[in-house]
């Protein structure tokens, strides 16, 4: 599923070289994986990539946010109305986190988990 959810992070943007990407592509991960975590991003989700990577739960939410920005701004806006129904062309705020991540492992669970 790793291959599937960093295909689609390349193709709507995501840039690799940020701290950020990998814990996103965690985050999507573990939310295919079990999309209840998505209820409960920060107490959750969060703490189990921060453990994992070393780090803390708030500088694991800061650089998803990040990523997510950074996506928002310069990537694909044909694949983010496909996702989310909506870009930021369209003039509407970007997605939560927890809307991002839950989007996209929706995404990847029905594109590709069978």
């Amino acid at each position: 599923m790793i291959h599937e959810v960093t295909r689609l992070m390349l193709e709507i943007g995501v840039p690799v070289h940020l701290k950020g990407y990998h814990y996103l592509r965690e985050a999507i991960c573990l939310s295919a994986e079990n999309m209840e975590v998505v209820g409960s991003v920060t107490k959750l989700l969060y703490p189990q990539i921060a453990k994992q990577y070393s780090t803390t739960d708030q500088k694991v939410e800061r650089a998803v946010r990040n990523a997510i920005e950074v996506s928002w701004e310069r990537g694909n806006t044909e694949l983010f109305e496909d996702i989310f129904g909506y870009s930021r062309i369209t003039g509407r705020r970007r997605p939560t986190n927890s809307e991002y991540i839950a989007c996209m492992a929706d995404k990847v669970r029905l594109d590709f988990v069978h």
